[in-house]
């Protein structure tokens, strides 16, 4: 009974240091790509918000002071999203390289 327990945790620690090699690749494409989707999708969603807080500021101007006033928050929110996705944009790569530094340089060009 004893030696089985002992085959058991012997066959669980291989398998379990097979599996540690595998997933440290796999983390460091799963990063990578995460960079990737980063600096290619949130550049269009800023722009986007930089558009969609003219149109809403602009909007408010016409309509009554306690609409305005909305309007105003509003579009100050669009404009602090899209200044918080441009600063991911630029500081993503350095941070998750420094993050996953011991498992290899992370790539955010798609390669």
């Amino acid at each position: 009974m004893k030696s089985k327990a002992i085959l058991f945790a012997f066959a669980f620690l291989v398998l379990a240091a097979v599996a540690s090699a595998t997933m440290l690749t796999t983390i460091e494409n799963a990063v990578s790509q995460l960079c990737v989707s980063l600096k290619s999708m949130l550049p269009v969603v800023a722009m986007m918000m930089l558009v969609l807080a003219g149109v809403i500021y602009a909007a408010g101007q016409i309509l009554g002071a306690e609409t305005r006033a909305r309007a105003n928050v509003w579009a100050t929110a669009c404009l602090t999203g899209a200044l918080i996705a441009i600063l991911i944009v630029v500081v993503a790569q350095p941070v998750l390289q420094s993050i996953y530094a011991d498992q290899g340089t992370i790539s955010c060009d798609g390669t």
